[in-house]
């Protein structure tokens, strides 16, 4: 699916997604009824209605195949982000054991990366565009302050060491957070899944082409439940995209700590 359309507002994304289901059901109905004429409704009657029900199993099992793949994709993207914040957090909290400039200094490079990080590395999510080919160079000098840290107790022995793992920690939450920012629905498995829901309209169509007020009634039900499988997957499918969205309100919830930075 287009980024333009993961982009839009619920709001908007409903009227398309839905007004575009019930266009292709009216379609759909159009074509069976020219078609249903003569032999071909007799043909057409001759058909089980006994295959509706596997075809909605079907359509139900692709929703459910795909829907599993993107509440997996948004639980990941969401436990990346509160990792980082919440290492992120553990490095201020650590910085305190060195007062002074380490500690000044170290506050001033998480602040620099979470603004960074919110401002130019979000917007290249949203665009599939960040990459893992360079390390954020805030964190890149933070961790190479820790490891200059001259300790003068067995206390700031252990935060130096913490500092560094909690850095560590998250360099690679931001890694987990740029590879979900990859993931999404591919066109294949929406062309299955929008195969699938088309196959199961025109079955209902030809099922009930004899009589047009029940094809209407049961083609708009199935119809409205296709639109609310596409708009629930479709509103979620890019984790970093579109109103619906992990932000990155997790790791400016830090920002209020380095305010005596």
């Amino acid at each position: 699916m287009s980024d333009w359309l993961h982009g839009l507002p619920v709001i908007w994304m409903v009227l398309v997604v839905f007004g575009v289901s019930y266009l292709f059901t009216v379609l759909i109905q159009m074509v069976v009824g020219m078609l249903a004429v003569g032999e071909r409704l007799h043909a057409f009657k001759a058909v089980s209605p006994g295959m509706l029900p596997p075809l909605g199993i079907i359509f139900g099992l692709f929703v459910a195949f795909t829907a599993a793949q993107v509440w997996n994709d948004n639980e990941r993207a969401n436990a990346a982000v509160n990792r980082e914040a919440s290492a992120l957090k553990s490095v201020l909290v650590l910085a305190a054991t060195f007062p002074g400039e380490p500690e000044m200094q170290l506050r001033n490079l998480v602040r620099r990366y979470i603004q960074e990080t919110a401002t130019q590395e979000w917007p290249m999510m949203a665009r599939h565009a960040d990459t893992l080919s360079i390390s954020p160079a805030p964190l890149t000098e933070a961790l190479q302050q820790a490891l200059a840290l001259a300790p003068n107790t067995p206390g700031q022995q252990i935060a130096q060491h913490e500092i560094a793992t909690s850095l560590e920690n998250t360099l690679e939450a931001r890694r987990q957070r740029i590879l979900v920012s990859q993931s999404k629905v591919d066109l294949t498995k929406w062309a299955c899944l929008i195969l699938q829901a088309a196959c199961a309209l025109f079955a209902i169509a030809v099922v009930h082409s004899d009589n047009r007020l029940a094809s209407t009634i049961s083609l708009g039900v199935f119809a409205t439940g296709v639109a609310a499988s596409v708009l629930l997957i479709l509103a979620h499918d890019e984790p970093f995209l579109g109103q619906i969205s992990v932000g990155a309100q997790p790791l400016l919830q830090v920002m209020p700590n380095l305010a005596s930075g």
